[in-house]
């Protein structure tokens, strides 16, 4: 065991694989817009085996795969999945990645708390995340704002991505926006500027019991989001596990309430370990019942656990 436990030891490589599923020392690198929730993952996990060292980095999304790539780590957790081209490269490495799905996470739109707008629909995010919308009169008719000012946690985040690729389906950004260089900065920054408007990813904000996220959602305001057309002021929702889970199109026909909320993405664990390993244990921890559940409690949506959707008829 001593080898495994060797001080000078490299976290992302080794000639002799030492490690086993809970114990030894591995490197893995995490998207940092998941910073929170892993952060809890990771705590959990070495204190029911103390002889699991495991080395985290929280880096933005390019990073994460490029560690992954140059074999820097063992394991990611990010928000997306592996390319052809990045499966090209591991292949030339004789290595068969593994990919789980281990949540569903909600993108909030955030604002200063002195915002009247914070019912928005989908094609008015368009407006102001691309840029076509400049002043916040043009979305209500509110003067008073002024200009509209976008901010992003980091340049190349994966949640600036997921805005241009998802939300806006590949068009540029708004040339305007510009990045707070951290998630608690973009925090800070809208909690100060009446005319802000930003994108985190909800679990820096969901968890109740986290001192932090009761912190900053005193400070922020998180808008209400809708994607159908003609909307009326019920049909707006938020970033809540209720309408992270996925709904079927027959269970939505059937409960025209509910909705599955525009922003959300997958939370993906990839490996690149050739046998089971410590990373691969992680991974497995996180997928399983301990984990999904550490989800669940921070406000995200598990992946391998069913949500229970309760309703009830309103009273006349």
């Amino acid at each position: 065991m001593l080898p495994s436990c060797h001080p000078n030891r490299s976290a992302g490589t080794s000639e002799e694989a030492t490690d086993t599923p809970t114990s030894g020392h591995v490197g893995i690198s995490v998207d940092e817009t998941f910073a929170p929730i892993l952060e809890s993952q990771v705590d959990t996990f070495q204190k029911l085996y103390p002889d699991a060292h495991l080395k985290v980095s929280y880096q933005p999304e390019d990073n994460v795969f490029l560690d992954l790539l140059n074999d820097k780590v063992k394991a990611i957790i990010t928000a997306r999945e592996l390319t052809a081209d990045e499966k090209k490269v591991l292949d030339k490495q004789s290595m068969l990645p593994i990919t789980t799905k281990v949540g569903i996470d909600g993108l909030a739109i955030i604002l200063h708390p002195s915002n009247p707008d914070s019912l928005l629909t989908v094609t008015q995010l368009r407006g102001i995340f691309g840029g076509q919308t400049t002043q916040w009169s043009q979305v209500s008719g509110q003067k008073k704002l002024g200009a509209v000012n976008v901010v992003f946690d980091a340049n190349r985040s994966s949640t600036s991505r997921f805005m241009r690729d998802s939300l806006l389906h590949g068009a540029a950004l708004s040339p305007k926006a510009f990045a707070a260089q951290s998630n608690t900065k973009l925090l800070d920054y809208v909690a100060s500027h009446p005319t802000a408007v930003g994108v985190v990813g909800v679990n820096w904000i969901s968890d109740a019991d986290d001192p932090s996220a009761r912190k900053y959602r005193q400070q922020i305001r998180v808008a209400s989001i809708t994607a159908r057309p003609n909307p009326t002021k019920d049909d707006y929702i938020q970033p809540d596990q209720v309408y992270l889970a996925p709904k079927s199109p027959e269970l939505l026909k059937q409960h025209p309430e509910l909705q599955n909320y525009p922003l959300r993405r997958n939370l993906y664990a990839i490996s690149r370990e050739a046998r089971a390993g410590l990373g691969s244990g992680f991974i497995s921890f996180v997928a399983g019942q301990k984990g999904q559940l550490i989800f669940q409690k921070s406000g995200l949506m598990p992946a391998n656990m069913q949500a229970r959707i309760v309703t009830t008829n309103k009273r006349q």
